[in-house]
């Protein structure tokens, strides 16, 4: 039987220190490829990765067992890689985004009740969809990985990212909205002159 996370940690808290090894092999993957899609480099992807285990090991006192040790993982690793593009300076800001990351221009877009299969479908392969996402806003990025990638609901999407569920779900419509217009432009035949 697979222990629960919390049981592990308290294990580990209690003296068995061979137990955060068992937490980390749990997360190691998603989290990587959490970031790796977040930075898009893979050896700043494995140094974030192992700063986000070394923050969660040197504060996993502080970690309030009645929240999912899940979102509480990935809010340091999404904390410690905007940390590191803030440094970097990669981090693109639309001057029609405000402090909310809402951007009225994409929120006049009309809804057209889009699923998200039907833009991965349009994608070819994945480096098409890697290319896509670096065309969305920091926030829709953070929000398309947490939910594809990551495969998070949108609830512990809003939980990672400190937001309520309804912005995440604004944001999560805009991505999609925005990916699938760029994959359509990509599809779209070219007239010759």
């Amino acid at each position: 039987m697979n222990k629960s996370d919390i049981e592990i940690i308290i294990k580990y808290l209690n003296g068995d220190k061979n137990s955060f090894t068992e937490i980390v092999n749990r997360y190691l993957k998603v989290i990587y490829n959490f970031i790796y899609r977040f930075v898009g480099n893979e050896k700043i992807a494995e140094d974030i990765t192992q700063e986000t285990f070394l923050k969660a090991w040197k504060n996993l006192k502080k970690f309030d067992a009645t929240k999912s040790f899940k979102t509480w993982v990935f809010s340091i690793a999404k904390n410690t890689a905007i940390d590191y593009l803030r440094k970097k300076k990669d981090i693109p800001i639309s001057m029609f985004d405000n402090d909310n990351g809402e951007n009225i221009i994409e929120d006049t877009l009309t809804d057209e009740e889009l699923k998200a299969d039907e833009v991965y479908i349009m994608a070819e392969n994945k480096k098409q969809v890697e290319n896509v996402l670096t065309k969305l806003t920091p926030i829709q990025k953070e929000v398309v990985i947490l939910k594809y990638v990551s495969e998070l609901s949108l609830s512990e999407v809003s939980e990672i990212m400190n937001i309520p569920r309804e912005t995440v779900k604004s944001h999560h419509r805009r991505a999609l909205i925005k990916m699938k217009k760029l994959l359509e432009e990509k599809h779209a035949p070219k007239l010759s002159k």
